[in-house]
């Protein structure tokens, strides 16, 4: 038997992780601890202590500061007004969580998956270890998986835990290996098909002079949905709710009174500063979506719930099934915000004080730029880039303004007219494809291009780094056929299928293809029917057309179930060569690309 490698026994000496897995139960939890009572606090006077958690979610590799509104959080003024802060950045969110640690001998670093996946190229081009690197020195303490845990498939997710060098590629450098993650990345819900098994540990323990806290991670049931076929290949996804309550259950078995879930799933809060208080009009009040759902159902033996997924901010607090009040926390994504939540622990029980009417103190900080940058990240950052060389500094197109397509607050995105008018120019071709539409989903689309941005080449410059940061997963493109009857289902699915969560995820289509959705109906109906036209002409539901589409899509992806039911499919280049192919064959410096005037979808609200 091999010894121990140093990397894991650093791990072990960090946590105790949980061990045996049980059987899948369902439904809420019978007979949890009581939570401590106001007369329990009180009696506790003395015997308490201040745990300080710090969490994260939905980071996605920005180790630099994200370009256009992904860098930026809006923050409402005492006048009722907003404010756009740039925020955001490896080297200020070191800094930032190390100040904030100062004077509290209990701190706890938390986050809420996706810390990979979807990254810049700064990270991405060697597999995200950049990024696993620097929440290693960020001392990350633990983390659930996201669905972007999953982009590249199970082995490669048990790579960034374990370490050892890429399959495929090899080493990022000579002479030295990826170590992977000193933090245990938790998989509670997440079951290999045939054992049954989690295929990662689904807890851990955190313990620290006598403070004992457990974390139960999941990430969302429906993780297939958003990721491709092949990197959920043999896995099972299980129902959060009763996945925690399980896990809790064993939990309190071990002696463990204290829990905290961390969950990749999320909502949307009413407003979109980041320090709107969605507890104005009751306890989350201001807040929608399926983590609304989860909370009110997690047993009442779980103290706090940090979330993710969505990529909003906000801090509220949500009765548990026993109509105690529970903290409910997400800090927006990209490392913009930090969420710092003040648990409060009685050495005695061994329990978070929690009373009928006060959860866990929570509240969302800006990770600020105006701050000194920690130095070790900047070396880290620097190390990564050289290693890159000019690859990602390569010009390859030039706009005159912003095109948004993240930070669009609109249904149809100026960027994701130039995403589908590149894959509509990449696979027209007969002998590409032949295609005559293309349709792109709106999650695809990672940021902005932003007009004002660092660099030698001056404003308004497209390099290689940011037309990656845009469309990082290098999915294939493919054409194929569909009828005029399964468009107008697929455009249908945007506003009525399972896709229909709380913000409807409108696909983006290429010029020419032009329609009406009509917010103010219901379901399927918001599409009008005779809206729907190719180059003016009503689309003929018996009518066949070629279609070009991501293979995300083509496979199903994001709920649009009818794409699976394309026929004659033929693979094109990728979407990231496409989008590339036209910046370079569609501006220039002299004559740079003007953000489009979005005009094919018409939006009645």
């Amino acid at each position: 038997m091999s010894a121990t490698p140093p990397r894991e026994r650093r791990l072990a000496r960090r946590i105790t992780a949980g061990a045996a897995v049980l059987a899948a139960t369902a439904g809420a939890l019978a007979g949890t601890a009581p939570i401590a009572s106001a007369s329990d606090a009180r009696q506790a006077h003395g015997r308490t202590v201040d745990v300080q958690l710090l969490s994260f979610n939905d980071l996605h590799g920005n180790l630099e500061p994200p370009q256009g509104s992904s860098g930026t959080v809006t923050e409402a003024e005492p006048d009722g007004s907003k404010k756009s802060i740039p925020a955001g950045g490896m080297e200020y969110l070191a800094t930032a969580l190390r100040q904030a640690r100062k004077g509290h001998p209990y701190s706890i670093t938390a986050a809420a998956g996706d810390m990979v996946g979807a990254s810049p190229l700064t990270s991405a081009l060697f597999h995200d270890e950049p990024t696993i690197e620097a929440l290693n020195k960020l001392k990350l303490d633990v983390t659930s998986v996201g669905n972007h845990e999953f982009d590249k498939g199970r082995a490669e997710l048990l790579r960034k835990q374990r370490g050892g060098c890429h399959p495929k590629d090899g080493c990022a450098e000579k002479g030295k290996k990826f170590t992977g993650a000193n933090f245990p990345y938790l998989a509670a819900n997440v079951t290999d098909a045939k054992t049954g098994k989690p295929i990662l540990k689904p807890y851990m323990i955190w313990q620290h002079k006598g403070v004992k806290i457990g974390f139960i991670g999941v990430t969302l049931k429906g993780t297939p949905d958003v990721v491709t076929a092949e990197g959920v290949k043999g896995l099972k996804f299980g129902d959060e709710v009763q996945t925690i309550n399980k896990y809790a259950k064993e939990l309190n078995r071990k002696g463990v009174k204290s829990i905290v879930a961390l969950i990749h799933e999320g909502g949307m809060p009413a407003s979109n500063a980041y320090n709107y208080n969605c507890d104005a009009s009751g306890p989350g009040s201001g807040l929608s979506g399926p983590i609304v759902n989860i909370a009110k159902h997690v047993t009442p033996a779980v103290d706090a719930l940090l979330t993710g997924h969505t990529h909003q901010a906000y801090a509220c607090t949500i009765p548990d099934p026993a109509g105690h009040p529970r903290t409910v926390s997400s800090a927006a994504s990209f490392g913009r915000l930090y969420t710092e939540t003040t648990l409060t622990y009685d050495r005695h029980t061994g329990r978070i004080v929690r009373t009928a009417t006060k959860a866990p103190h929570a509240v969302n900080h800006v990770v600020r730029r105006d701050v000194p940058k920690a130095p070790d990240m900047t070396k880290l950052i620097g190390h990564w880039k050289k290693l890159a060389g000019s690859k990602i500094d390569r010009p390859v197109g030039y706009i005159s303004a912003d095109i948004n397509g993240r930070g669009a607050d609109t249904e149809e995105e100026p960027l994701g007219d130039v995403i589908a008018d590149a894959q509509l120019e990449g696979l027209a071709p007969k002998d590409k494809g032949g295609a005559q539409i293309a349709l792109m989903n709106e999650g695809g689309i990672r940021s902005d291009l932003a007009y004002k941005a660092a660099g030698k080449e001056g404003d308004g410059v497209v390099t290689f780094g940011k037309a990656y940061t845009v469309q990082p997963f290098n999915n294939m493109m493919q054409s194929a056929d569909l009828t005029g009857a399964q468009l107008l289902s697929i455009l249908r699915e945007q506003v009525s299928g399972p896709v229909n969560g709380p913000e409807p995820k409108i696909l983006q289509v290429s010029k020419g293809f032009t329609y009406t959705l009509d917010l103010t109906k219901k379901g399927a109906d918001r599409v009008v029917a005779s809206s729907v036209k190719l180059d003016g002409v009503p689309i003929d539901p018996k009518k066949t057309y070629r279609v070009a589409a991501n293979e995300f899509l083509m496979g199903g992806g994001d709920g649009f179930a009818t794409f699976k039911s394309a026929q004659h499919k033929l693979n094109g280049p990728s979407d990231l060569d496409a989008f590339v192919a036209f910046l370079g064959a569609h501006s220039s410096k002299a004559h740079p690309m003007a953000p489009p005037k979005g005009d094919r979808i018409t939006v009645i609200k």
